[in-house]
């Protein structure tokens, strides 16, 4: 007797690959997309052809986001250690054979030319949160003082290229990971009370400290130029202190409600340096005002929150540590992009994730978007 078994159709055939998705966050995800995609407009409508490239490059992290969502969180955990191992690699080779522009070597020709450091933003928490998932049970403090060590050699070869803004960004994602893991605030908050009189008395002392020919002997010369433009832009305002000036000028501007879309004079008569890259927020504020800004911060807070619950809810310890991880880099994204552009902290070539443009960091955007879908879909599969 035979039997005869319906063909399934496409849909049923690849509806699998699509089950599991975290909606909230993509509809988050689309939203912040489209805000930057309008600010790129307006800023690059006068500037080649980077609406269309920003375009382009955030359709590549949207294809990124869903590859790496298929990945399951026990295959990601198999990746760090081999990716914490190239990326270190890579920054031994970039400081012995990199290729130095404006006197930072921070690229490397491998056939084509890569910057390892951005390796390291994904590497690093994962790598990680490995490393407390194994410990998982029996954690002690020589494991995060391992940790520490795992953390702080990619940190130094990234500081001694030099570059400033990715060993923050590098240091903050492991941060959020050993910090949730459990770190005692018996040691955070002598650190933290440590960099706070380390401000106050660089507040305090900025006249001689800024003279010119005194050394900071733990930040190379342009890292002491950055922090005292911040303390006092004026002092050079024609130079090192334009961009931060102009970029208060801009912000200030828009008021409340913003100058109106493509209507910003500072942006068009080309008064904000870098206004499509990382001083795009300055350009958005001078067209959207402060209801734009609280707008967009509302987007960020969304966007972190819901990593935050992705992570409460995931369901293993390297899955939570990940996830956290991500969600609060995001924060950290923000947080120094819109504080370097507004004049309180000093300017470190950050990109505002969604707004600034660029290729790689759209698709590190996606990976770390990726990363979270993934581990949404892992703790949908889990309950059924």
């Amino acid at each position: 007797m035979s039997v005869a078994f319906d063909k399934p159709s496409l849909w049923q055939r690849i509806r699998p690959v699509f089950q599991g998705f975290d909606v909230p966050l993509i509809v988050i995800a689309t939203l912040m997309c489209g805000i930057g995609l309008v600010n790129m407009y307006s800023v690059g409508y006068d500037n080649g052809s980077r609406f269309v490239d920003q375009s382009r490059n955030m359709m590549l992290a949207a294809a990124v986001l869903f590859v790496v969502a298929q990945v399951p969180p026990q295959r990601l955990m198999t990746l760090a250690v081999p990716l914490y191992t190239v990326g270190l690699t890579l920054l031994v080779a970039t400081a012995l054979f990199g290729i130095t522009k404006k006197g930072a070597t921070r690229w490397l020709n491998v056939g084509v030319v890569i910057q390892p450091s951005e390796i390291m933003k994904i590497a690093m928490p994962l790598t990680l949160a490995w490393w407390f998932q194994r410990r998982e049970g029996q954690l002690r403090g020589l494991d995060f003082m391992v940790a520490g060590g795992i953390l702080l050699l990619p940190v130094a070869f990234v500081l001694k290229q030099p570059d400033l803004g990715t060993a923050m960004l590098v240091l903050s994602a492991g941060l959020y990971v050993i910090y949730y893991a459990g770190l005692s605030w018996k040691l955070i908050v002598p650190v933290l009370a440590a960099a706070a009189v380390g401000v106050s008395l660089i507040v305090m002392y900025s006249g001689q400290l800024c003279q010119p020919g005194v050394e900071w002997h733990v930040l190379h010369g342009y890292q002491k130029n950055r922090v005292c433009t911040l303390l006092d832009p004026t002092s050079d305002p024609l130079g090192k202190g334009f961009h931060i000036i102009q970029g208060m000028i801009a912000i200030g501007s828009g008021g409340v409600m913003g100058k109106g879309f493509m209507q910003g004079t500072q942006t068009h008569l080309e008064f904000i340096p870098e206004r499509t890259t990382d001083f795009a927020f300055a350009a958005y504020s001078e067209e959207h005002g402060l209801a734009g800004d609280l707008l967009l911060m509302v987007g960020f807070l969304a966007l972190i929150f819901r990593g935050l619950m992705i992570a409460a809810q995931a369901p293993t310890l390297f899955s939570r540590l990940l996830a956290g991880s991500v969600a609060m880099s995001f924060f950290t994204y923000a947080f120094v992009n819109m504080g370097m552009v507004s004049g309180i902290l000093p300017v470190v070539g950050v990109p505002l994730p969604f707004i600034s443009y660029g290729g790689t960091a759209m698709v590190t955007l996606g990976l770390a978007m990726g990363m979270l879908m993934s581990i949404a879909k892992s703790r949908g599969l889990m309950q059924r």
